[in-house]
């Protein structure tokens, strides 16, 4: 997923943190998973290394970004001041557009089970990126289960939002699950808009969703990345228990921040409660979460919201650049720079995170993190015989 700004392009893709917002994604991808994907490329040994090793900068970008490159000689202001309209896009979030042959295809799979994607619903101009692969032939869909429209206002998200929105599509969840089985996946990451209108606000749909995936196909990894329910812990705990793998839940901001950036009904410690209760519930279960950078926040005030993470019990952190999808949401107040991204990635390995993906243009769990969070469920699930 990406956003044109003005005659730049920029590529987020496959990424947490683009124009829509962090919570809103799930990867359909065609092409195995990155261990697949580099079976032919490396040795066994090298794999054994990367999984002992962890992540590491590299394997969450896409485009020429390097946390070895020194930026500080870059000229450009990094950081807007009072009366500034707009900051210029520096030179590490600009790529080009490849437009990959699978764009027809997915269309026409995802048309056909009435899917909503948020690629289309945002007129995202680099969805040809995202569903025709680029080189390296991997599609990527976002799919939004519940519909198409939020009952929130988050002031980082361009999602539409209504206060009633249209009733659940009940074939949903049996189509979703056709499409990813056909697919050939053997990890998925499913999401939702809020639907804070409804009793449940949904959890039973995605719950069901979950279950018909399983009883297709029971090997598939599934992720899901949820709302807060508005900390529900009947609602959390239907989730989990539905046979998932990865528990998400998005913190997106600090503290001091979550006021500015999120709707009023999330709130940052209730999204820390959503995350230790589901640990509570599912010890085994992996709990993932992630946070957006260059809205104003401080070093630490980071610094602190990883270690209420890791406090909450939550296993991976994501962290990337938010961009400003349209005129009307929160301006960028700082591109942060590869280098403070990879520092970042140092401080989740010392605060005990099983893997930390931090960059600017971050992927998450779709490509290269995925690899690591299946590894990390089929160790556990050794150790559990």
């Amino acid at each position: 997923m990406a956003i044109g700004h003005g005659h730049y392009k920029i590529f987020c893709g496959r990424t947490l943190f683009n124009s829509l917002g962090s919570r809103n994604l799930v990867a359909l991808q065609y092409s195995s998973t990155v261990a697949g994907t580099n079976n032919a490329k490396s040795s066994t040994s090298k794999i054994k290394e990367r999984l002992e090793n962890g992540p590491d900068f590299s394997d969450f970008v896409q485009g020429k970004v390097s946390s070895d490159e020194n930026w500080k000689d870059y000229a450009g202001k990094l950081v807007r001041e009072k009366g500034d309209k707009r900051l210029r896009l520096p030179p590490w979030l600009k790529t080009e557009i490849p437009v990959g042959k699978n764009f027809a295809k997915l269309k026409e799979n995802l048309r056909g089970l009435n899917l909503h994607t948020v690629c289309e619903e945002a007129r995202c101009p680099n969805i040809g990126e995202c569903w025709g692969g680029g080189p390296d032939a991997t599609a990527t869909a976002t799919i939004m289960l519940m519909g198409d429209t939020c009952t929130r206002g988050c002031r980082f998200c361009s999602v539409k939002t209504s206060k009633a929105p249209p009733p659940l599509d009940p074939n949903e969840p049996v189509n979703t699950a056709i499409a990813i089985a056909a697919w050939g996946l053997d990890y998925v990451v499913l999401t939702s808009v809020d639907r804070d209108d409804l009793p449940d606000q949904g959890s039973n749909h995605l719950s069901q969703t979950v279950s018909e995936l399983k009883q297709r196909k029971p090997e598939l990894l599934v992720e899901c990345l949820t709302p807060d329910f508005r900390g529900d812990r009947d609602c959390v705990e239907r989730i989990v228990l539905s046979g998932l793998d990865v528990f998400a839940h998005n913190i997106e901001t600090v503290e001091e921040l979550t006021w500015l950036v999120r709707d009023p009904r999330a709130k940052y410690q209730q999204s820390m409660d959503v995350l230790r209760y589901a640990k509570q519930v599912r010890p085994d279960v992996v709990t993932k979460s992630s946070i957006m950078l260059g809205l104003g926040e401080t070093d630490d005030q980071v610094r602190k919201t990883l270690e209420d993470l890791r406090a909450a019990n939550v296993d991976c952190v994501t962290l990337g650049q938010y961009m400003q999808p349209t005129k009307r949401h929160l301006k960028v107040t700082e591109y942060v720079t590869p280098e403070k991204f990879a520092q970042w990635e140092s401080v989740g390995k010392e605060l005990g995170f099983l893997y930390t993906a931090s960059g600017p243009l971050v992927r998450s769990s779709y490509k290269a993190g995925e690899f690591f969070i299946k590894n990390i469920i089929q160790n556990a699930k050794k150790s559990r015989v």
